[in-house]
């Protein structure tokens, strides 16, 4: 069953789906990783592919930037197309000294101002959490892979140009935010609504407190310890 987003017939999508915000993040998974591969969708270059991993089934798909974008695949993907597990898989800029470029974090919880949930359901908290289940499977797979993992309270933001510098970033260190993206409360939300499941992992790709920036192919392309994670956990029993 289509939708005005996605031409993915019932079937096409696997249940678990890794989810990076650059379409073209998602072919290079599918090209790189997976085998027998299908694209099932292209609409509005949202690309989206199917194939296996050490043979089992595992999709990757794009959500573009921010909560409304991310909000409405993933919502899609949950009760059109009975996906049952999303792993964002997406970049970070760093808050703090401690996290270097190519870092690979967990979020534990993801806090926003953004208005995402209260308007969706009347949600009307600023911290939402990702499925336990899932990032215990994460974390497992990392150690597997014997790649670090810094597991913390991420800022998830509708702003991504904001205006009188930086100072902002001392409040939200303060309360336990070491980096920020701008899509995981939008998917913890989706999730925890539906009764489905959902994580997000990161690799920092810029610092905001070293101004440290990678290049957006190297975000496309270089990431790969982060994407060798979350195919693992897909595939975790």
């Amino acid at each position: 069953m289509a939708t005005a987003h996605n031409t993915a017939a019932k079937g096409d999508i696997a249940k678990t789906v890794l989810m990076p915000g650059d379409p073209l993040r998602a072919k290079f998974i599918a090209e790189t990783f997976l085998e027998d591969v299908v694209q099932f969708n292209s609409v509005r270059n949202m690309f989206g592919f199917t194939g296996t991993y050490k043979g089992e089934k595992v999709s990757v798909m794009g959500s573009g930037m921010g909560m409304p974008s991310i909000g409405i695949y993933s919502y899609e993907l949950y009760t059109v197309y009975d996906v049952e597990n999303i792993i964002r898989i997406g970049s970070a800029g760093a808050y703090v000294e401690d996290l270097a470029l190519y870092d690979v974090v967990l979020a534990s919880a993801s806090y926003s101002e953004s208005s995402f949930a209260k308007t969706q359901s009347g949600y009307d908290k600023d911290i939402i959490y990702p499925s336990e289940k899932l990032n215990e499977k994460i974390k497992a797979a990392a150690k597997e892979l014997n790649i670090p993992l810094t597991e913390t309270l991420i800022h998830s933001s509708d702003i991504f140009y904001r205006e009188g510098g930086k100072g902002y970033i001392d409040g939200l260190v303060e309360k336990g935010c070491t980096c920020v993206e701008m899509e995981s409360f939008g998917l913890f939300h989706n999730a925890n609504v539906l009764g489905k499941n959902a994580a997000c992992l990161l690799t920092i790709s810029d610092s905001l407190v070293l101004n440290q920036v990678t290049t957006p192919e190297e975000r496309q392309t270089s990431f790969t310890k982060m994407m060798e994670i979350a195919l693992n956990a897909a595939i975790a029993k």
